[in-house]
């Protein structure tokens, strides 16, 4: 891309008013943004508003200074030697499935493996949920992205906290160091920043194993009305989503929503009726959301070839499948739900501190979770 058609994007996509829907119609109409910008306020006035034609014929403020910043970012390069492109709509390298969104993005920046691009998806499952899980949340989120990646599937998600990076997480544990495309995370800040900064160390992994994208201008802040808008594009480049665990006002369940709109398939993971993270899982199950309790489930739905090592009759993901001693009374006392130290006495007859003695044992094993409250959770792996 050269600079004078960077610069031409840019505008379009800062002017004030234009909209993706828009400047489609623009673009639809003259061509190249280059087009648009030449064309008098009259002939503008016939494809768009008044007021949205007269804000084409001014160059936006801070337009020069943006377009500097990007020019020098597309130029530069770091030690993960990831490639940075921008796909403008049109291009021959953005992605189809974007496409039959009702409002794609203008532009996509793309941060990733110089061997990766956006035409190299092919088949993709969206894995949201909660900013705040529970441990076996968590441990779901991770394991069932490893047994996708384990079956060809790319995970796309968010890079938030919780669900979305342990889904990053386990797409990359079954990567490892195959030059495959693991992982995208969609992201709700220009590609200059990563948010939250606890996951800049996720993000590099990510470039070298898979692909940051994101729809907004370099220097974008982590505004708040940007993520739902992001949600979107999780969903538009996904086959399906997978819901692992939600609140039931939530920005998952908008992903799921719009990935319904798409129709395309949407999948939760039951819980506790207890745990406020699964309420939106089963509220999407009542609505006709499928539910899944292995990766099995999803590849039957989705059609795919089950290409795991382990057996479709199995219910979990291998990292959740039940490793440790099913005997041990305690794990069994402590069942699967959260539980206080005086519901864990009263069920077991056993002293508090006898009780603490042996949670603390099973928490450093990493069979047990320690919770907000003072309560207690049996982890994936027990």
């Amino acid at each position: 891309m050269e600079r004078a058609e960077l610069a031409g994007w840019l505008r379009l996509s800062l002017t004030p008013g234009i909209g993706n829907a828009a400047a489609r119609k623009l673009l639809a109409a003259f061509g190249l943004p280059a087009a648009v910008f030449v064309q008098p306020v009259g002939v503008l006035a016939q494809v768009t508003s008044d007021a949205r034609a007269a804000a084409l014929c001014e160059p936006p403020p801070a337009l020069d200074a943006l377009v500097d910043q990007t020019w020098q970012w597309l130029d530069g390069t770091d030690d993960t030697g990831a490639a940075r492109r921008i796909v403008t709509l049109g291009d021959p390298g953005y992605p189809a499935a974007l496409l039959e969104m009702a409002d794609p993005p203008l532009l996509l920046y793309t941060l990733g493996a110089p061997a990766f691009d956006l035409t190299q998806l092919g088949r993709s499952l969206g894995v949201v949920g909660s900013r705040n899980p529970t441990p076996q949340g968590a441990s779901n989120a991770r394991a069932f992205a490893r047994a996708l990646g384990e079956a060809q599937i790319v995970v796309v998600s968010g890079l938030a906290l919780g669900i979305d990076g342990a889904a990053h997480e386990g797409a990359l544990d079954a990567a490892g160091d195959a030059p495959k495309l693991a992982t995208v995370a969609l992201v709700g800040t220009g590609l200059d920043r990563v948010y939250p900064a606890r996951h800049r160390d996720l993000a590099r992994r990510i470039v070298r194993r898979g692909m940051l994208i994101s729809e907004f201008p370099l220097g974008t802040p982590p505004l708040t009305q940007n993520f739902p808008k992001r949600n979107r594009l999780i969903a538009g480049l996904s086959q399906g989503t997978l819901v692992v665990e939600a609140a039931l006002q939530s920005g998952s369940l908008i992903t799921a929503r719009l990935a319904a709109e798409q129709g395309k398939d949407v999948f939760a993971i039951p819980g506790s009726i207890h745990a406020p993270q699964s309420r939106g899982c089963h509220a999407l199950i009542r609505q006709g959301a499928k539910l899944v309790e292995s990766v099995h489930d999803i590849l039957e739905e989705l059609r795919l070839p089950n290409t795991l090592n382990f057996a479709a009759s199995d219910a979990r993901p291998a990292a959740a499948a039940g490793l440790f001693d099913p005997q041990n009374p305690l794990l069994d006392a402590l069942g699967h739900d959260p539980v206080s130290l005086d519901a864990l006495s009263a069920r077991t007859g056993w002293s508090a501190g006898d009780l603490q003695a042996q949670l603390l044992e099973l928490e450093l094993d990493g069979h047990v979770a320690r919770l907000p409250g003072g309560l207690f959770q049996r982890s994936a792996s027990a």
